[in-house]
């Protein structure tokens, strides 16, 4: 009983997330370039990235700004970086990327 009531108030206080077209474009080269790499691995990876999003949801204030306001975590399984900032109370995904890439790449966007 007392964990619904926890599950409903962190829900509440989730940010809305937007992701910005190139990020889109991101995610789907990756999920691509898995999915040539083994069959259902493309469709693991983007699990993988809607995992960062949700905690990125719940507490973006504790990635700290990186460059200007733009905030960057990392995910477990796939070596990519998830850049993004919070503009009032939303979200906004920058960036999606293989974390071996420069950070020049995604700059441009901000």
């Amino acid at each position: 009983m007392g964990g619904s009531a926890g599950a409903a108030t962190r829900a509440e206080m989730s940010h809305p997330l937007i992701v910005r077209p190139e990020a889109e474009e991101d995610m789907l080269d990756g999920r691509e370039w898995y999915e040539g790499q083994k069959v259902g691995l493309g469709a693991d990876f983007l699990t993988a990235v809607d995992e960062v999003f949700d905690r990125i949801r719940e507490t973006p204030q504790i990635y700290a700004p990186e460059y200007r306001s733009i905030r960057r975590t990392g995910m477990d399984r796939f070596p990519y970086v998830v850049y993004f900032r919070l503009v009032k109370d939303v979200v906004e995904v920058i960036a999606v990327q293989h974390g071996s890439r420069s950070p020049r790449s995604w700059r441009s966007r901000a």
